[in-house]
């Protein structure tokens, strides 16, 4: 606490500089900084004001059993509370305060898997509503229709996630999810297994993206009508935009916005997340290479089953953690999965 109030006091210092707001690039960043340590500086202190207030209560609670067990009930409220801000000390990465990324990319399971993809950005869109957290889809290739409730398969999407920690809470998310289930798609209702790749990357901000370098010349740049399901979901303008990086051959596309410069803000956007990403795991692979250890392939890097037959239960394969209540999971409750995923030692 201390030392967040010492980094917010140095920050509104440079506030005060006269020159403070000639980088403009650099003020925004230091404001945006401000503002989250002041929300998180005023979370801690109101948690104080209440812990000394139910301690006077606890004193002067005496043998009174109703208001005994009403104090008992507020002390567990306010744990819960203080753990959820601690949980934010295991999310001190380079990256884990800035907004995310995520992409889903449909795998081996045919439409069935196109269907997981569908549900999947249902729930991670669910969960950001829990979380407080703003979503935007970005980018979303359809795949074939038909499915229960009237849903539409998805190839592929992109969702932009803005709030504080963001890329810290969803990070562990990346990997490999299978689904096991009586398919929908099959008429003797036979058991179908799916599978559906995420990766999480943070959006880097405009500071940070200055490290990396790219030239113009290795951007190949096209416009296209946005992909959608027909009717009111067609696009009749050519606003789309996919960009590739020549040298990586890294492709990124954004269809959300209804002007092309808009889109290819966004589509840029996520090309320098994606080559910060790349850049970071070649540093990663480098050291383990030193270190004599083989670089597991992600596609194949399983974290999650979720098994809806012949029996309900979702099993994160890293932590061990479990449940069969499905319906919460896939509706956004992935609370208990994401703190049991920060807290893992990896």
């Amino acid at each position: 606490m201390g030392n967040k109030k010492e980094k917010f006091k140095e920050l509104e210092r440079a506030v005060q500089e006269e020159d403070f707001w000639k980088d403009k690039e650099k003020a925004a960043k230091i404001s945006k900084e401000i503002n989250v340590l002041k929300e998180e500086i005023g979370r801690i202190e109101e948690l104080e004001r209440e812990t000394e207030e139910l301690e006077e209560l606890t004193e002067v609670s005496g043998e009174d059993d109703f208001l005994r067990k009403d104090i008992e009930k507020k002390w567990q409220e306010l744990e819960e509370k203080f753990q959820k801000e601690e949980i934010k000390i295991f999310l001190s990465g380079k990256y884990d305060k800035n907004n995310a990324i995520l992409e889903i990319i449909s795998g081996a399971g045919g439409v069935d898997a196109q269907d997981w993809t569908t549900i999947l950005l249902r729930m991670y869109q669910r969960y950001c509503v829990t979380k407080g957290f703003q979503s935007k889809v970005l980018h979303q290739s359809f795949g074939e229709g038909g499915g229960p409730e009237g849903r539409i398969g998805t190839k592929s999407a992109i969702l932009e996630i803005k709030g504080n920690y963001a890329y810290g809470f969803l990070k562990r998310e990346t990997g490999v999810h299978r689904l096991v289930r009586q398919s929908p798609f099959s008429a003797k209702k036979l058991r179908h297994t799916s599978f559906a790749l995420i990766e999480i990357l943070p959006e880097i901000e405009t500071e940070e993206s200055k490290e990396i370098k790219i030239n113009p010349d290795d951007l190949k740049i096209e416009v296209f009508r946005a992909s959608g399901p027909g009717g009111q979901h067609v696009n009749r303008r050519e606003s789309a935009v996919r960009i590739t990086h020549l040298p990586t051959k890294i492709t990124v596309s954004s269809q959300s916005e209804r002007l092309q410069g808009l889109n290819k803000e966004e589509a840029m956007k996520i090309l320098y997340a994606k080559l910060c990403h790349l850049k970071e795991k070649e540093k990663e692979a480098e050291l383990k290479k030193i270190k004599g250890k083989t670089v597991s392939v992600s596609w194949g890097n399983q974290i999650r089953s979720y098994v809806l037959y012949p029996y309900k239960l979702i099993k994160d394969l890293r932590t061990g953690l479990e449940t069969s209540d499905v319906e919460s999971v896939l509706d956004g409750d992935l609370e208990e999965f994401i703190i049991a995923e920060i807290k893992l030692k990896i």
